[in-house]
């Protein structure tokens, strides 16, 4: 097949790049500035500019790009930039997908956990509706945006990712250095549930999504939601260190503003619901198993 991909640079966009390129398929990515190989299409998501004939001959988009969540204080500019990004990069991809010829068959539009808002202790799948809040409204819009797509007959997948773990980037990143000197801690309660998918199980749910008949939401999560405390524990357990420390919302509040309240001490305990029907298999079903992969030197 010949896939195109936004935000292929990025840390799933990359991973998924390679493993398709490995299987012998076509990746063309998306880039905002002049191509520089016949593997690079130009576009323009902030000024919604794609040509439909860039996409003439894929078979689908797998659309990744937007603005980092947690990448800078959550200013009112600053949740401008995360809505705009994924709303204008969706309906670039969606109108271009339906003006191509001829029109492709599948496009597999990211979306995020965040669509359920603070779930607490009630687990949620695929079925429940959006919840409240500034990340479940950039969800909601983010999915809506796709909608041209869905109308003219595309395939649309919306695959709602978890907290993604692997050692080359995004949460594990940040903490893994903390954890390894004994500074890990539970954040605030520690009761908020951290839905979590290993990088190589991700890249595999979106290579099944690409390759099956799969439409409308799919939760990308393991199997098995842990809190943040069980999450803060195990880590410890599988690095040899203590995590006596802990960070008071209050403080996590004061050093990252409004992010804190909906990204880290609010949480989803989302099951995969569609996943496991198809029968997909986990490479790393238990959290322990996912950080041992991450952690391994």
């Amino acid at each position: 097949m010949k896939i195109a991909i936004t935000g292929a640079s990025g840390l799933i966009g990359s991973a998924l790049s390679a493993s398709l390129r490995g299987d012998g398929h076509q990746v063309v990515s998306f880039v905002r500035r002049h191509p520089r190989s016949p593997d690079e299409v130009r576009w323009d998501p902030a000024s919604r500019r794609l040509d439909p004939a860039a996409l003439a001959e894929v078979d689908g988009v797998v659309h990744l790009a937007g603005a980092g969540i947690a990448d800078k204080r959550w200013t009112g500019s600053r949740r401008r930039v995360v809505l705009d990004s994924r709303v204008d990069g969706t309906t670039t991809v969606a109108q271009a997908l339906v003006a191509a010829q001829p029109r492709q068959r599948f496009l597999i539009s990211a979306s995020a956990v965040g669509w359920y808002g603070d779930t607490g202790q009630r687990p949620v799948d695929e079925s429940a509706s959006a919840g409240s809040g500034f990340l479940a409204e950039v969800c909601r819009r983010w999915e809506a945006a796709a909608q041209p797509a869905v109308d003219a007959g595309v395939r649309v997948v919306f695959p709602r990712t978890g907290l993604v773990l692997s050692r080359r980037g995004g949460l594990m990143a940040r903490i893994l250095p903390l954890f390894r000197l004994g500074l890990g801690g539970k954040l605030g309660s520690g009761r908020q549930y951290w839905p979590w998918i290993s990088l190589a199980d991700e890249v595999s749910a979106l290579r099944l999504l690409i390759e099956s008949d799969l439409s409308g939401p799919v939760n990308l999560t393991g199997p098995e939601p842990v809190t943040n405390a069980e999450f803060t524990k195990t880590l410890g357990s599988v690095l040899g260190r203590p995590t006596l420390a802990a960070v008071p919302a209050f403080a996590l509040k004061l050093a990252v503003g409004d992010f804190a309240e909906e990204g880290i001490l609010a949480g989803q305990r989302a099951v995969p619901r569609v996943l496991t029907e198809t029968g997909f298999e986990f490479a790393h079903p238990t959290l322990r198993q996912a950080l041992e992969e991450v952690t391994a030197s």
